[in-house]
């Protein structure tokens, strides 16, 4: 299989002609040329036999003729190849031959040589096939034959040559989350941006600040085969700005933009003044800093103290105007006013502090006091709580409950069955903040009957009553 387009049709005549050198002389003459000829359809003649070949005439093995030879396999297409394997495919032939197809074989040839080394040792039912583990920097050709058991078809043949090289893949740069929006600092704190990006073989990363090159002095700059890092030990205003990462491989690139911003505590609001001060109420007004701190304001906290006690107090937070009205301030005393400006940093270092003091006047108040109505307080008794009926076991004392609302405070009668029950050791009363209690110790069946509770003063009297039943428990 590693002869020429031409060979390769041949072979099977040439395995014929040596299989009939056997062959007695009397075969026909004239068709040894023929079998050297595969394209045509003619019967090759078998050669003479040697002189020390024995005289018996052997029959000759027929060779088979173009139509039994399968055509070449038709759209040989390069289909892939990566820096170790190449992958090829082909269609099936037009003309497969009167004997069954065995499979193909595909043949590489490498540049500057001449032999077809095949790939597949045996014929493969395949119409794809790849061939891996390949070197850096081979070329080669390839072509595949269709095999069947008359012989191999003509070659199809790559009409280019296959070139092994390190696989190129486009450089993409993949900016984390957090670094797709401003990326704020503070003066003095280090940045340290590590930025990912893809490409093979390894890119070229570059960087620039708003368009320039980098401050060697200033700014660090590792690569490595997957990332670049941006380091400022310390940073300062002057930092702030676009950066620009330049990714670029074989004239492909790829670029990715960051901003950062480096920012401070901005400074106090220029001049405060005192415009106004009216009843409980004090006008201020004041100018906004000329030092933002590299950011925008989010707004002013303004402060009060009083100058007895000298504490600062705050009154606004974070309030956006220049002018603002200070309210609720108690009479007779002087205030003093300061304003701070605030920023994502926090508030400014200083303040601006009036220099005039808000002294809050007494204004002339004529007292009228309204004549004192005192409250009836005597109520007749009420009960907020009634008694409640009770169950209990003989021998286990028990307890009535109610409460009672009255003033002046009530006289408390207990009865049982209507009878006053005042005095007999057997019952205990109690009556505390208008709760009345009535302990029966030791009840026993005789015990039972209806309870009443009667509260009495000077205004009227009220009462309540339950039911309390002593059952013998149960014997077995």
């Amino acid at each position: 299989m590693e002869k020429t387009t031409s060979e390769a049709s041949a072979c099977g005549p040439e395995e014929t002609a040596s299989e009939s050198a056997n062959v007695p002389a009397t075969e026909p003459p004239g068709e040894v040329a023929a079998s050297e000829s595969p394209g045509e359809e003619q019967t090759p003649k078998p050669q003479e036999p040697a002189s020390q070949a024995p005289a018996a005439p052997v029959a000759a093995k027929p060779v088979p003729t173009s139509e039994d030879i399968p055509s070449a396999p038709l759209m040989l297409t390069l289909e892939d190849v990566t820096h170790s394997s190449v992958t090829v495919s082909w269609e099936p032939p037009e003309r497969l031959g009167r004997l069954s197809l065995q499979g193909y074989v595909l043949e590489l040839c490498r540049e500057g040589a001449s032999e077809w080394v095949p790939v597949n040792a045996r014929p493969m039912m395949v119409t794809q096939q790849t061939v891996r583990n390949l070197a850096l920097g081979d070329k080669f050709l390839l072509r595949v034959s269709a095999v069947s058991s008359a012989g191999a078809s003509p070659p199809a043949v790559l009409e280019q040559p296959v070139h092994i090289q390190e696989t190129v893949e486009a450089p993409k740069i993949r900016v984390p989350r957090h670094l797709r929006q401003t990326y704020v600092r503070q003066v003095g704190e280090a940045v340290n941006l590590q930025i990912p990006f893809q490409g093979k073989p390894k890119p070229q990363a570059s960087w620039t600040h708003n368009g320039h090159a980098l401050d060697s002095q200033r700014v660090s700059v590792r690569t490595g085969d997957h990332d670049s890092i941006l380091f400022i030990r310390s940073a300062q205003r002057s930092d702030s700005g676009r950066y620009e990462l330049t990714v670029q491989l074989e004239g492909l690139e790829a670029k990715a933009a960051i901003d950062i911003l480096v920012i401070e505590k901005p400074g106090a609001p220029s001049s405060i003044r005192l415009l106004d001060v009216w009843g409980c109420n004090a006008a201020l007004e004041w100018t906004p800093p000329k030092d933002t701190g590299n950011t925008e304001l989010l707004g002013y906290t303004v402060q009060k103290a009083d100058k007895k006690t000298g504490q600062w107090f705050t009154v606004l937070e974070r309030y956006h105007s220049t002018t603002c009205t200070i309210s609720d301030l108690i009479i007779g005393n002087s205030y003093s006013f300061r304003v701070f400006s605030e920023n994502l940093c926090g508030l400014s270092a200083s303040a601006a502090v009036t220099k005039e003091l808000a002294r809050i006047q007494k204004a002339d108040i004529a007292a009228k006091p309204k004549g004192f109505i005192e409250r009836d307080f005597l109520e007749a008794p009420s009960f907020t709580q009634p008694l409640a009926d009770h169950t209990s076991t003989p021998g286990y004392s028990t307890q009535l409950f109610c409460s009672v609302r009255a003033s002046p405070k009530p006289k408390i009668i207990w009865m049982k069955n209507n009878m006053e029950i005042q005095g007999n050791p057997r019952y205990r009363t109690l009556s505390d903040q208008g709760i009345c209690t009535l302990e029966i110790r030791k009840p026993s069946s005789f015990d039972s009957g209806v309870y009443t509770c009667k509260a009495v003063n000077v205004l009227g009297e009220a009462s309540v009553d339950c039911r309390l039943e002593v059952k013998a428990s149960a014997t077995h």
